[in-house]
């Protein structure tokens, strides 16, 4: 099993569990008023392994299968045996990194909850971007696939604005610094990966 399937089994089961078991959902999910008065600080990992319904766990972990395979080759080629152990410390961290801004932002609000692998899922999806850039992306909405790269650039701008509008129910504060981290820690663990993803993307062309 490849380290990517172990976690998306993993992540399934947990959130399986979650879902016939309620005080599990709400002891894990997270909750930045209980962090903050209760120091329950193993939520802002735990709610990255469970999900709202079953819609929103297969989008997550189909993501994180079409996207998950080339990090997990680049990081079995830079860290060889260590390449396991590398990839999931960087799924882990950008679960965690993504949540801090919203705890921070949240942190005197009771009724507010986020769930879901989201950050982490989004740092596996830039930090593919950024090797493979003109990689096409397809999605249902969209006829035609779109360079990765251009499909990121709208992405983090959709982020950043709704996050700003806060008109929705989505924690898209975990979806823009979750992309932010994943393209910052590719470079600093592959710095060739810079030059490599600005000379790919000048190549470009779109017609």
């Amino acid at each position: 099993m490849t380290t990517i399937l172990l976690i998306i089994t993993v992540t399934a089961i947990i959130s399986f569990l979650a879902w016939r078991n309620p005080s599990l959902l709400d002891r894990w999910i997270m909750n930045p008023y209980q962090i903050y008065n209760r120091g329950e600080y193993h939520r802002l990992l735990t709610s990255g392994f469970i999900h709202a319904d079953a819609g929103h766990l297969i989008f997550n972990m189909l993501s994180l299968y079409f996207f998950g395979g080339l990090i997990e080759q680049i990081f079995g080629a830079l860290f060889g045996g260590l390449g396991p152990v590398y990839l999931i410390g960087f799924y882990l961290a950008g679960i965690l990194v993504s949540d801090v801004p919203s705890y921070l932002k949240h942190r005197y609000d009771p009724g507010y909850n986020s769930l879901g692998a989201s950050g982490g899922v989004s740092a596996i999806i830039f930090a593919s971007i950024m090797v493979n850039p003109l990689a096409r992306i397809y999605m249902y909405f969209i006829p035609i696939g779109i360079p990765g790269f251009v499909f990121g650039a709208l992405y983090l701008a959709y982020s950043y604005y709704s996050s700003k509008q806060g008109r929705d129910n989505v924690n898209h504060d975990a979806h823009l610094y979750g992309a932010m981290f994943g393209i910052v820690f590719i470079v600093a663990v592959y710095p060739e990966v810079f030059p490599q993803f600005i000379e790919q993307i000048s190549s470009w062309r779109p017609f």
